[in-house]
């Protein structure tokens, strides 16, 4: 049949079927040629598979549960371990993976603690302090972490991690101490005027000339930075003296021997001056330059403020003495404060006595002079 080239819609001759297409269907034998017969295959192979796995499953006796549901309500389920509670399984922080809970809310009040209270104790019973956090912004955290770096590196430079904390925990429960000075620099570098009788050797034997070596500086200043921010090193308890094995001091035998850690014994006073509530771990800020004081000209006698032997006689002379109501010499670290000229001329101590309260009665003797200065400064 041939079309008219006048009809727009006249039929064109029917094309030629392509080359390529060779598939034959029928009716009732379903597919041929190639891809029926991969199909085949894979079709076998996926039943062969299929009873290679489930035949022995159903031919094992007493094992297969025939597809049942569980008991959502049954009691008699056993818990099997997490995976890092099983042996073989688990890895060092394995348990983080598992388990996070979220931190613990504090409630109003908690973590507040008054120095006059007891404090903790040590497993080996000994008291332990509290933490001091400087976390003071600027000059005085600066200075702080300056002088403590450099006790802990010319003192214990050498020391594992346990020996570098000890040393940082004393320096700490000497500035908690009434006896020393309240900042970290003044309690480092005190007595670094003299050329015996410092209280660390290396502020006066000449140690500071050597220059630090940087890879262990770095780590005592990481050891001065955590207990700044708060760390305690408990084993030490409230040990304000250590020395090394090598010598042994005059006043060893009259303060308590906590331990040897490292090259260093360690040392608390005894009585009233190594009490809990004697140490206060409250910073004020205020520290001194991170350096040694100029040397004095002329040498003197070791001061009793230096004497750990004076200072630990003192304070049970004024414990003793407020127990029985006598006046005692206490502590220098008790006497009143010295005014300048401007402050005396407007009343000196009287201006921060406490004034018009109300009388009371009965009050016992041990008590009678709460509030007075045990000491008056000479003027």
């Amino acid at each position: 049949m041939t079309a008219s080239p006048s009809r727009p819609d006249a039929f064109e001759p029917e094309a030629e079927r392509p080359g390529d297409f060779a598939a034959v269907f029928t009716r009732k034998g379903g597919m041929t040629g190639r891809s029926g017969s991969l199909l085949d295959k894979r079709w076998s192979l996926g039943v062969t598979a299929l009873a290679v796995v489930a035949l022995p499953a159903f031919a094992a006796q007493g094992t297969w549960d025939r597809f049942s549901i569980g008991n959502a309500v049954a009691t008699d389920a056993t818990v099997e371990p997490m995976p890092f509670e099983q042996a073989g399984a688990s890895f060092p922080g394995s348990a983080f993976y598992y388990l996070q809970l979220d931190p613990p809310v504090p409630q109003i009040g908690e973590g507040i603690h008054s120095d006059a209270e007891d404090a903790p104790n040590d497993p080996a019973g000994i008291p332990v302090a509290r933490a001091m956090r400087i976390d003071n912004s600027g000059v005085d955290r600066t200075r702080a972490e300056q002088c403590l770096t450099a006790a802990i590196y010319y003192e214990a430079a050498s020391e594992p991690d346990s020996g570098q904390r000890a040393v940082a925990q004393v320096v700490l429960n000497r500035v908690a101490h009434p006896a020393y000075p309240n900042t970290v620099c003044g309690v480092v570098y005190q007595g670094s005027e003299r050329s015996t009788g410092c209280q660390f050797s290396f502020t006066c034997d000449g140690s500071l000339a050597r220059g630090p070596v940087a890879l262990f500086w770095d780590r005592a200043r990481a050891v001065a930075r955590a207990a700044l921010a708060g760390y305690v090193y408990a084993p030490v308890g409230l040990a304000t003296h250590y020395h090394t094995v090598q010598v042994h001091p005059y006043w060893a035998a009259s303060l308590d021997y906590l331990g040897t850690i490292g090259a260093h014994r360690f040392y608390a006073f005894q009585g009233a001056a190594g009490r809990p509530g004697t140490f206060r771990f409250a910073y004020f800020g205020g520290e001194p330059l991170p350096a040694p004081h100029p040397r004095a000209t002329v040498e003197t006698p070791l001061p009793t403020t230096l004497d750990p032997v004076a200072i630990e006689r003192a304070f049970a002379a004024a414990d003793q003495g407020t127990r029985t109501g006598a006046a005692t010499p206490p502590p220098a670290a008790f006497a009143q404060p010295r005014y300048s000229e401007d402050v005396k001329a407007r009343g000196g101590d009287t201006l921060y006595q406490a004034r018009n309260l109300p009388e009371t009665q009965g009050i016992k003797a041990e008590y009678a002079n709460s509030g007075r200065w045990l000491t008056q400064q000479a003027d």
